[in-house]
């Protein structure tokens, strides 16, 4: 078996005349979190994409365990790989455990029942993201963040070896936010599963054992999060300063929002030119 549970290889996806990534090499170890980060429009969801192999590239190619991806039987790489999507859309009329019991697809077909070990993955799932209690409810009443929890769980119930999800703390407050941050991290400490997720919130990413930075289509850094500070490759993807502090022993991004201490907004002078304006470098 390969080192490599997924691997990108020289990918290039191009849409229209626009190259949105190019020449991308990542290898994703088995049993690892990987956070992807970067700015918007840096091609996150894109790579994440022909990760999954819902896109294919223009150039390139990504393997599954060793395997062109491409040559993959489509129920085969389905159990081997589960896909979260970001707002993803689920029917409203069906009920959280229906939603979740699609996880097990890839098993069961179209017609098929579930049997003793489906049930088992879908209870676990939905105990894992804390949606045991909504089993009954339909899909249409749950908020934003329910929602997002309940389709984390579908992909869970899978039960895949990797997991590539885009965006899995989309609507959910910060404790929850930490909640999926520890359970991605258990997941592959704990049970070897490999992880790839999209991370806007760059304290989180930095929780994550690997990181895959990017900048403008291509990849700056992929690395420990330590190695990714030392580099500063944060600073080179967004384009400005990337400050980090450490807490007990984590990197946490530390936000700059005042250009002058000590004045709000409306206390500054709008025709003061000397002050530095939103945009400026």
């Amino acid at each position: 078996m390969s080192e490599a549970a997924l691997e990108a290889r020289g990918l290039v996806k191009r849409y229209g005349p626009r190259e949105v990534l190019r020449g991308i090499d990542l290898v994703l170890p088995h049993g690892q979190w990987t956070a992807v980060v970067g700015a918007n429009g840096a091609g996150k969801t894109t790579l994440l994409r022909l990760l999954a192999g819902l896109l294919r590239p223009d150039a390139g190619e990504v393997r599954l365990r060793g395997r062109a991806l491409a040559r993959w039987p489509r129920m085969a790489r389905a159990r081997e790989l589960a896909w979260l999507a970001q707002g993803t859309d689920a029917g409203n009329d069906l009920t959280v455990a229906d939603c979740v019991a699609l996880g097990r697809f890839p098993y069961t077909g179209w017609w098929g029942r579930d049997g003793i070990e489906d049930r088992r993955a879908i209870d676990d799932a939905l105990a894992a993201t804390g949606a045991q209690a909504w089993s009954a409810r339909r899909m249409n009443t749950l908020s934003g963040g329910e929602r997002q929890r309940v389709l984390l769980a579908r992909a869970l119930a899978v039960g895949a070896p990797v997991l590539v999800l885009d965006e899995p703390t989309t609507f959910l407050d910060p404790p929850h936010q930490q909640e999926v941050a520890r359970l991605l991290r258990g997941l592959a400490r704990g049970q070897g599963v490999t992880v790839v997720s999209v991370i806007h919130d760059l304290s989180l990413a930095l929780a994550a054992d690997h990181l895959a930075v990017l900048g403008d289509g291509r990849l700056v850094g992929a690395g420990t999060p330590r190695e990714a500070l030392a580099g500063d490759w944060l600073t080179q993807a967004f384009g400005q300063p990337i400050e980090v502090v450490e807490h007990l022993g984590q990197p946490l991004w530390k936000p700059q929002l005042a250009a002058q201490v000590g004045l709000m907004p409306s206390e500054r002078r709008c025709d003061d030119r000397s002050q530095p304006r939103f945009g400026d470098r």
